[in-house]
């Protein structure tokens, strides 16, 4: 239908009128996140308006991987200079840099919206918190959320979610319980940050305590994500057994990141018959995900059951076959560098081998001072 419209858009030469271009351009992004289309539609517009602009940034912003084309095209929008940005595209633009922890464009764009006045809007606000945490900046996280007259749930949610990510769990429970004194209702957001950080820490006594307040104190309903914290919560202090009970009572063996984290919680405990199940639940679920299978692996090697990695190893060629690599990315000097695996073709790759080269053999120098050992399968490890 979508694209019959855009057929008709054009007979009817109506892609002139800004209007209906914006709303065909918006049409695409929220159809699946149809990038390509919705860009090529923004680019034929000979006239834009700032509702254009934030439709193609949050079509960006919506996409995986997305989130640099959102930061240079709003670099593009301030070089162009036809319109001013507004809160709608500061707030999408701080999403996107919080999906990369661009800690320097996160920076910049929250300085616009000072200078601006823009950033006592709520969502910039809290977008820029979440910015901010993303890219460890835990002061300049904090600083923005003092800056809020009247936090709301979002605001409240998005700096408990920032300490939990950056593992400072007591902080994350301290936010947590100011939120509840100052009268405002947790939502199921708030919640999931305060139970993986409670995860993560060890608070077992705590995070059972949160997850009853949230079912049965503000009758919300868990989810998967709230249900894995939970599993994860208890196998971390060893309850396997009530991890498992958690899984098979509330129905959770249908889902794979509550099996997953069961699993992990099995090979952290050393429970081999119980990642033999919840590896067979997996295998059910997702057959094709690779990464199930390095779960699966894992386990069974911190177990020493060998002949499960075997067999484990062997399903996964056969079922996985190739698989687009995954990307991370840094930023160095205002600039996010993408990168995979083995990746020969990008810009300095000779000089990086070079320096990765140079630490081993400055690093084994040291070694080779503090020790005399001649064992030679330590010498093939630093080789």
């Amino acid at each position: 239908m979508g694209s019959l419209a855009h057929g008709l858009v054009l007979r009817l030469g109506l892609l002139a009128d800004v209007v209906v271009a914006t709303a065909l351009l918006d049409m695409y992004a929220k159809c699946g996140g149809r990038v390509d289309e919705a860009r090529r539609v923004f680019d034929a517009m000979a006239v834009r308006n700032v509702v254009s602009w934030n439709a193609m940034v949050v079509c960006y912003g919506r996409v995986g991987g997305g989130g640099k084309d959102a930061v240079e095209l709003f670099r593009r929008m301030l070089r162009d200079g036809s319109c001013s940005p507004d809160e709608l595209t500061l707030a999408s633009v701080l999403s996107s840099c919080a999906g990369m922890a661009a800690a320097n464009e996160a920076t910049q764009v929250h300085a616009y919206a000072v200078k601006r006045g823009l950033h006592g809007f709520l969502q910039v606000a809290n977008a820029a918190i979440t910015a901010y945490g993303k890219a460890g900046f835990v002061r300049e996280a904090k600083q923005t959320f003092a800056m809020i007259c009247d936090p709301d749930v979002v605001s409240w949610s998005s700096m408990i979610s920032s300490f939990a990510y950056l593992g400072l769990s007591k902080d994350a429970v301290h936010v947590f319980e100011r939120m509840l004194r100052h009268g405002v209702q947790p939502d199921g957001v708030a919640f999931l940050g305060v139970l993986s950080a409670c995860s993560h820490a060890g608070l077992v006594e705590e995070g059972l305590q949160y997850f009853l307040m949230m079912t049965r104190g503000y009758s919300i309903d868990p989810n998967p994500q709230h249900l894995a914290c939970l599993v994860d919560l208890l196998g971390r202090a060893g309850r396997i057994e009530d991890a498992y009970n958690v899984v098979i009572k509330l129905s959770c063996e249908s889902n794979a990141d509550i099996v997953g984290a069961f699993l992990g919680a099995c090979k952290m405990r050393g429970k081999v018959e119980l990642a033999k199940w919840a590896a067979d639940r997996l295998l059910c679920l997702e057959p094709s995900e690779a990464v199930n299978y390095l779960l699966m692996s894992n386990a069974f090697a911190a177990a020493g059951a060998w002949n499960e990695l075997a067999k484990v190893r062997s399903v996964m060629r056969h079922r996985c076959g190739s698989k687009v690599p995954g990307c991370s990315w840094i930023e160095i000097g205002g600039t996010v560098r993408t990168f995979v695996s083995n990746d020969v073709m990008i810009h300095q790759s000779t000089e990086m081998q070079q320096m990765v080269q140079l630490t081993i053999s400055e690093a084994q120098k040291e070694w080779n001072k503090d020790t005399t050992c001649d064992d030679p399968i330590l010498v093939r490890e630093w080789q």
